[in-house]
C-alpha cells in the first residue's frame, strides 16, 4: 500500500476501552430501508450493511428513534421498544462479524417530523416555532412530563443497543433534530429551566448525556455526541454559542464529539465572509480533551490522510455508499481504482436500498452520478 495512507490504518482505542482497527468510520445516513410499522430492521437493509462492513473500523448506523412520536423519516431503525432488541441484535451482529464496531445512533426528530409519520400527527418540540422551511408545520410545545419521557426514552433506547451487543450509541445532537432544538435560539423560547440563556438551553442535552451514561457505568461501551456548528437562521446557533456546548460536552467523559459539517475545511454558513474550517475551530475549541471525528468532502485517500493530520477519525458517508471496498482498496495499494462517481446501473452491485437508490436519483447534485 503506499505509505502516505498508512495513518489511516493505524487502529484508534477510545477512553470506554472499545478499539477500532483503524480511523475511517461508516457516517449515519438514512437508508429507509427498517419495517415502516414496526421499525425492525429488514433483510434489505442487514445486506445494506453487510456489503459495508469488514473495512472500516466503525459503523455509525442511521438514526434509530427513541420515542414513538420521534420518528424522523420513513424507513427509520426502531429502538423504542424492548420487543426490538432482536432486531437490533441481527443489526449489531451484521455490522460486526468482519470486525467492525457497531455504534447505534438514537435519535428524535422533534419539530422536524412529519406528521404523517406520527400517531397523533402532531410534531413536538421545545417550543411552538414551525422551521423555516416551505410546509413546515408548528410543532406543539413539549411539557415537562413530555421532556421526561423522552429523555427517559433516550436512556432505554441505550440500554437497548447495549442488550443487543453494540459497540456503543451516537446521540444525535445535530441536523435541526430535538437536541439541537433545545439547544438553539430559534426554536427555543422557553423562559423555564430547559430555555433561556446559552447554558439553560444546555440542560436537556445534559439530562439525557447524564442518562444515557447511567445505562453503561464501566463497561467498554462506547459514548459519542454529534452536533452542527451552527445555523443559518437568526436566531440561530452561532459558532460563539457552539463553543460553551463544547467546554460542557468536553467534560462529560464522552468517547467521541462528531461534528456535522458538509465540507471539512468549509466556513461559516452564516457569515459567507468566515472561511475559518468550523473543524478546525471546533478542535482547537476541544484539545485534546475528548476525540473529534471529523466529516465532510473528503473523497480520496489523500483528502482523508490530510484530514486526519488535524483530527483522530474521519467519517466518510457518500463515498462508502459509491465505494463499500474503499479501506480493502486502500489496503491494497488500488486507490486508483475507488469509485469516485455512481452509475445508475449499479444499484443492485452495491446493494444500495430501493428507497434510498430512490432519494440519489431524484436528489440532482447529491452524488456524482454518470449513465
Amino acid at each position: 500500500m503506499n505509505s502516505n495512507y498508512e495513518h489511516i490504518l493505524e487502529p484508534f482505542t477510545f477512553k470506554s476501552g472499545v478499539e477500532l482497527k483503524n480511523r475511517v468510520m461508516l457516517a449515519p445516513m438514512t437508508n429507509y430501508a427498517s419495517d415502516d410499522e414496526t421499525g425492525e430492521v429488514t433483510e434489505e437493509e442487514l445486506a445494506y450493511y453487510s456489503k459495508r462492513t469488514g473495512g472500516v473500523g466503525a459503523i455509525i448506523t442511521a438514526c434509530a428513534y427513541v420515542t414513538r412520536d420521534g420518528k424522523g423519516f420513513k424507513g427509520e431503525i426502531g429502538s423504542h421498544q424492548d420487543n426490538l432488541v432482536p432486531s437490533l441484535q441481527k443489526l449489531a451482529n451484521t455490522i460486526q462479524h468482519r470486525g467492525t464496531k457497531a455504534i447505534l445512533q438514537i435519535f428524535h426528530g422533534g419539530r422536524m417530523c412529519p406528521p404523517e409519520l406520527l400517531e397523533d400527527r402532531t410534531p413536538i418540540s421545545a417550543s411552538a416555532v414551525a422551521p423555516e422551511r416551505e410546509g413546515s408545520v408548528t410543532p406543539r410545545e413539549m411539557t415537562e412530563e413530555d421532556i421526561e419521557r423522552v429523555i427517559e426514552g433516550f436512556k432505554e433506547s441505550a440500554k437497548r443497543a447495549l442488550e443487543a451487543g453494540f459497540d456503543g450509541v451516537e446521540i444525535h445532537g445535530a441536523n435541526t433534530y430535538l437536541l439541537q432544538q433545545f439547544f438553539s435560539p430559534h426554536s427555543n423560547r422557553r423562559q423555564d429551566k430547559w430555555g433561556g440563556d446559552v447554558y439553560n438551553r444546555m440542560n436537556f442535552i445534559k439530562e439525557v448525556i447524564k442518562e444515557v451514561k447511567s445505562v453503561v457505568e464501566n463497561r467498554p461501551f462506547v459514548i459519542g455526541y454529534r452536533f452542527s456548528p451552527e445555523e443559518i437562521e437568526n436566531p440561530g446557533i452561532t459558532m460563539e454559542d457552539t463553543f460553551k456546548l463544547i467546554d460542557f460536552l468536553k467534560e462529560q467523559n464522552l468517547d467521541y464529539l462528531h461534528i456535522s459539517v458538509q465540507d471539512f475545511w468549509g466556513g461559516s454558513i452564516r457569515d459567507k465572509e468566515d472561511k475559518a474550517s468550523r473543524v478546525l475551530l471546533a478542535k482547537e475549541r476541544i484539545g485534546d480533551k475528548v476525540p473529534l471525528i471529523g466529516v465532510g468532502s473528503l473523497h480520496t485517500p489523500a483528502d482523508v490522510a490530510k484530514a486526519l493530520e488535524e483530527v483522530p477519525l474521519v467519517a466518510l458517508g457518500r463515498e462508502l455508499i459509491m465505494e463499500p471496498q474503499w479501506i480493502q482498496k486502500v489496503e491494497k495499494g488500488e486507490e486508483q481504482d475507488i469509485r469516485t462517481t455512481l452509475s445508475k446501473n449499479s444499484q443492485k452491485e452495491l446493494v444500495i436500498p430501493d428507497d434510498l437508490w430512490n432519494a440519489i436519483m431524484n436528489t440532482p447534485g447529491w452524488f456524482p452520478v454518470e449513465e
